[in-house]
């Protein structure tokens, strides 16, 4: 009889043994995390890095108050390289995307169904997380092309960014401004850095490019010819700014690229970042509060120029859609929200 219960509480041990392990690898399983960026020459992809490393604790990994990853536990995030604001948007209502970047009023026409998104099924659960950074429209043309102002760039040869981008839209709405379509040019619809070669190659006079100062093509571009970053100013601007209250007025400062020494007046919308009403409430409100812990506050600041201009100060500025439950629990606490 002792021998059997001896074997009996033995059993029951090893039994109890393993419930606890299959609860911790249960505990521990990995939950991955996508977050759709732009091409990898703009703002997007280095700053959709930053993130995705700042909020990702990989299974087994060190607690943050053990000098480890300070993410939501279990995340794996990645950032993806895709075609901007309204492919990550279609890719989110898709189910394809967990999460993307996009401009704030290409988010707030697909969430309501107006402007570009007029006619088309509206995105209503798309949902905010937070407000990152402005992001300039940078018109850039070569020294030799002559252009100087908007409407000189009638008859030119002018990439306006891929489909699906915010770009192609905000490109779109001031060439309007200045009484231009794109009959009026020479239309091409190329990334960044395809427009920037065509550029060197003198088959491009100008291209559109929204994203945070420094651009990696423009920058580099600047390094081996010379440009000239065209001002969106005057009458026409404050006319779009008007017509559009997510535009603001935004000034590139002298010295941001090689060769362009003075302050160049522009537009600029917000980049923000956004998910789906169907992702967990806890999932998103854990990445939350990792994207504004202070680990990812040094990794912003020394990661990328644009990153220190992601404050928790500005993360609800310009948001046009409902924010994610997550979110809104997380500045609620914060005292964010009332």
């Amino acid at each position: 009889m002792k021998k059997s219960f001896a074997r009996f509480i033995r059993a029951a041990t090893v039994g109890a043994a393993m419930i606890a392990v299959g609860s911790a690898a249960t505990a521990q399983e990995p939950q991955f995390f996508r977050i759709g960026t732009g091409g990898t020459a703009g703002t997007y992809y280095p700053i959709g890095g930053l993130i995705a490393n700042a909020i990702s604790a990989p299974p087994g990994s060190r607690p943050c108050d053990e000098g480890g990853s300070c993410g939501h536990p279990g995340l794996i995030a990645s950032a993806l390289s895709a075609n901007g604001s309204v492919a990550n948007i279609n890719a989110i209502a898709g189910g394809t995307l967990e999460s993307g970047f996009s401009q704030s009023d290409v988010a707030t026409w697909a969430q309501t169904g107006t402007g570009i998104w007029e006619g088309r099924e509206p995105v209503e659960k798309l949902r905010a997380i937070a407000n990152l950074y402005p992001e300039t429209i940078h018109l850039v043309a070569s020294a030799s092309s002559g252009i100087a102002s908007v409407a000189d760039l009638k008859g030119k040869k002018v990439s306006l960014d891929e489909p699906g981008s915010g770009t192609l839209v905000d490109a779109r709405i001031i060439l309007g401004a200045y009484g231009l379509g794109e009959d009026d040019i020479d239309a091409s619809f190329l990334k960044p850095d395809q427009a920037a070669e065509r550029m060197r190659d003198g088959a491009m006079d100008a291209f559109f490019f929204v994203g945070g100062f420094p651009a990696g093509a423009i920058a580099e571009l600047a390094s081996q010819e010379d440009i000239t970053l065209v001002p969106i100013s005057g009458a026409e601007a404050e006319a779009v700014i008007g017509d559009y209250t997510f535009f603001a007025q935004n000034t590139v400062p002298g010295g941001t690229y090689e060769g362009v020494a003075d302050d160049v007046s522009t537009l600029s919308v917000g980049a923000q970042w956004v998910t789906s009403a169907d992702q967990p409430e806890d999932l998103i409100y854990g990445i939350t509060a990792a994207l504004w812990n202070d680990s990812t506050r040094k990794l912003l600041d020394s990661g990328h120029q644009k990153g220190q201009a992601i404050t928790l100060e500005t993360a609800l500025d310009g948001v046009g859609i409902p924010l994610h439950p997550g979110a809104e629990k997380f500045y609620r606490e914060k005292g964010l929200i009332e």
